[in-house]
């Protein structure tokens, strides 16, 4: 079975809607497994618009990350990124191996 992924870069522009939308988003990814596999500065833009902020999480399945991201816990989470700037998230499908 194909691994589930969430693909986010972000441009954080409040800090204090960051912060705690870290703290609320663990909830979520703890109960749904995930796990960081990139979490950190942008590194070097090849193409397209540059962003302060990757992260890749790994979920067992597609099905499975996207009932974290539809999850009440992560929907709390979510309210306080919707304060934080520019972002672009995108839940997609891994390879079957």
């Amino acid at each position: 079975m194909a691994k589930g992924y969430w693909v986010a870069r972000v441009d954080v522009a409040n800090e204090e809607a960051y912060a705690r939308y870290r703290a609320l988003n663990a909830v979520a990814f703890e109960k749904y497994g995930a796990t960081f596999l990139v979490r950190g500065p942008a590194g070097k833009v090849v193409m397209g618009t540059p962003r302060k902020h990757n992260v890749v999480l790994e979920f067992k399945d597609y099905e499975t990350a996207l009932a974290c991201y539809e999850s009440p816990e992560y929907q709390a989470a979510k309210v306080f990124l919707d304060q934080v700037g520019e972002i672009d998230l995108v839940i997609v499908p891994g390879t079957a191996p």
